[in-house]
Order: structure tokens, then C-alpha cells, then sequence
């Protein structure tokens, strides 16, 4: 639709148009840096890009991966966004345990929180007050337009300040980590990967609603950004 926004049929085409964007975003920042930093999402849409991904030619030795969030869970629980990037991207390329960069859910939430925060300083070289510019960073929406762990009306969604942080969601009885609003506008790409009939509203909302990232999170690093690229089933797309 436009060089922005990019409709398929379903879902299944529209992970293969994700793949290649996102393939091609990493190589050619691995043009330009020895290595790339990718922070990826969970849910169930991603499923299908990160099978793509796997079997791309990337050169994974030279790619680390980091989580746009994470449920405060072990890393083999089912709720875990870790374990299923892990069965369907990580084991299947064959990516080192050096170049993954997890959130420790089985810590308490702000321990996680802190241990995170640590390790992206250290990987970036960050000085203080510093926010890390991940090379793309891939997001989702939900029904209610979050994004991240970033629900509607949640405080945090104020904050430029911060890397990450626990949150708890009360809708899904959880407690989460989530990369604050100040990276996420940092990044220097952002994918966005949506499917689905229950996406149609909140991607109107996001799209062509009130400007108001309390209401509707989704618009962060999205509304009017140059930078950001969606991709998207015609069900996700139906009321643009």
C-alpha cells in the first residue's frame, strides 16, 4: 500500500515479506558494523517469520538476539517467549548461546529487570543516562493496541529514561519485562508484524485514531515514523 505498509493475503505471506525485509535490514547493517543487535517479539504471529528466518542465509555468528519483552517464567515454561523463539528460530540456525542475549524470567520481575538492563549497558558500551539503538527492533500489537508489555493507561509509558523494566499486567495476571518506550523510539529500524481479524481495530486505531500512545501504545516509534515498516494480513488491514 505504501512504503511503509505492506498488506498481504495471509498470514503465511505476509512472514515471508516480513522475512525478507528483516534479512535484508541485518545484512546491510552488518555492512556497516561487525555485528547487528535484533530484539524480537513473542506471541504467536512471529511464529511463522521466525521459521522463515532460520532458514534465511543471515549470518546468525554475527547477529545477537534480545527480547522486546518477556513473561516472568522459566525459560521452558510454554509462556515463555524464549522457549518458542528458541524452537523456532534459535535451535533451528543454530545460533551461539554468546550471541543471545534471554531475559532471566525465573528471576523476580525486577531482578530480571536490573540483570537486563545490565547486560544491554554492557553489549552497547552504554554511558549513563545512554539508550542502546538496537539495529531493528521487531514488534507486535494486541487486541487493545500494546505493544511491547506496554498496555494502555500503564505509567511507564511515559518514560524515555529507562532501558527496561518489570511491569504487571493485571488483564493477564502476569508480571512482565518490557523495553521502555525511550528505546523503542531509539531504534534504528522497527518491523511490525500483525495478523488477524482481532488486529483490525487497534491497527485503526494506531493508524488513523487520535494521536495518544496512553490509549493506544502501539503508536510509539510508529506514528509518523520513517522508520517504522508494518506488515500485514488483509483481516489485520480490513479497516484501513
Amino acid at each position: 500500500m505504501t512504503d511503509n505498509l505492506h498488506v498481504n493475503a495471509n498470514a503465511e505471506e505476509s512472514a515471508e515479506a516480513c522475512a525478507a525485509y528483516v534479512t535484508g535490514i541485518l545484512t546491510q547493517a552488518l555492512t556497516a558494523r561487525p555485528h547487528a543487535a535484533f530484539a524480537i517479539s513473542g506471541g504467536s504471529t512471529p511464529k511463522l517469520l521466525f521459521s522463515r528466518l532460520a532458514k534465511s542465509s543471515l549470518d546468525w555468528s554475527k547477529i545477537h538476539i534480545f527480547w522486546v519483552d518477556e513473561r516472568c517464567v522459566p525459560p521452558t515454561d510454554d509462556q515463555s517467549n524464549f522457549k518458542m523463539a528458541d524452537e523456532t528460530l534459535l535451535s533451528p540456525a543454530r545460533i551461539s548461546k554468546y550471541n543471545i542475549h534471554r531475559v532471566h524470567g525465573e528471576m523476580t520481575p525486577d531482578e530480571a529487570a536490573i540483570r537486563y538492563t545490565e547486560e544491554i549497558r554492557h553489549f552497547f558500551s552504554l554511558a549513563a543516562h545512554e539508550l542502546p539503538a538496537f539495529d531493528l527492533i521487531h514488534r507486535g500489537i494486541g487486541p487493545d493496541a500494546h505493544t511491547a508489555s506496554l498496555f494502555p493507561g500503564d505509567p511507564l509509558i511515559a518514560n524515555r529514561s529507562g532501558i527496561a523494566a518489570a511491569v504487571w499486567v493485571e488483564k493477564m495476571h502476569s508480571h512482565r519485562v518490557t523495553l521502555l518506550p525511550g528505546v523503542l523510539l531509539a531504534g534504528k529500524q522497527t518491523v511490525l508484524q500483525v495478523a488477524g481479524q482481532d488486529k483490525a481495530e487497534p491497527m485503526y486505531n494506531i493508524l488513523k485514531g487520535p494521536e495518544d500512545p496512553f490509549q493506544f501504545p502501539g503508536q510509539l516509534a510508529t506514528r509518523g515514523s520513517e522508520k517504522a515498516v508494518w506488515f500485514l494480513d488483509t483481516a489485520a488491514a480490513s479497516r484501513l
